[in-house]
């Protein structure tokens, strides 16, 4: 008999002391991932801090024959191909339904651009957008955007002329450059709608804040917890062997 309760004895301690192991991990986890989340969002704000400081900063480039750096002004002057145009889908200006216009341009030197015109109202019509095209040459001003990847895509990009995202090789063209410049001047400019899409950085501050204040809950109630466990398990009274 002594030995059966011997052997439930150690039962019983290996349970408590897997459940305080458990509590343990669980909880420095939750703790290790809230620090890291907090460090994201610290690195990023400094990230958008050096990127703001660089569109600041970004030049006036005049007929550039390479890529540009992100943010900066350009003036190019070329054709447009109309009949290449294609339509962001799904933007909204004021309150109005529509899509953003985008016509290559063939510029002076043979290189081939990406010029996002502007807004156009559609309403809730899903026809093939009309848009009018100025022919012959142009000269146009706008903001040039790098390509990025852009939200996720849940279907396909394409119906029609209509494209979900911005994505170079829905044209059968190669483009000179992987981006595209948002017209700001110039003839077939439509309504502008564009802006960058940048979080400001005390936004993100502000997360590291709130991740680290969670975090440091979480650590509180590790401790606690913690604590408690050992103690009542340290408090466990044996059972007595029957005589």
């Amino acid at each position: 008999m002594k030995n059966s309760v011997t052997g439930a004895d150690g039962k019983q301690a290996r349970a408590r002391h897997r459940r305080i192991w458990l509590w343990w991990s669980l909880w420095t986890l939750i703790v290790l991932l809230g620090l890291c989340l907090g460090l994201w969002q610290w690195e990023r704000a400094e990230d958008k801090r050096n990127f703001l400081t660089a569109l600041e900063a970004a030049p006036l480039i005049q007929e550039p024959s390479s890529t540009p750096p992100e943010g900066a002004t350009l003036t190019l002057s070329g054709e447009y191909q109309a009949n290449h145009t294609l339509f962001l889908d799904n933007r909204t200006l004021e309150g109005r339904l529509g899509v953003a216009v985008l016509t290559p341009l063939l510029d002076e030197q043979g290189q081939h651009w990406l010029v996002q015109r502007g807004f156009m109202a559609t309403d809730m019509g899903r026809g093939t957008p009309e848009v009018a095209t100025p022919a012959g040459k142009v000269t146009l001003r706008g903001q040039w955007q790098a390509k990025n990847e852009g939200a996720p895509l849940f279907g396909p990009n394409q119906e029609g002329l209509r494209l979900q995202r911005i994505t170079l090789d829905a044209w059968d063209q190669e483009f000179d450059f992987s981006g595209w410049l948002h017209l700001e001047e110039g003839p077939g400019m439509l309504d502008a709608w564009w802006t960058p899409n940048v979080m400001p950085p005390s936004r993100h501050l502000g997360y590291a804040f709130q991740w680290w204040s969670l975090t440091l809950a979480a650590f509180i109630a590790m401790l606690i917890g913690g604590l408690r466990l050992t103690r009542d398990a340290s408090r466990q009274p044996l059972p007595k062997p029957d005589e």
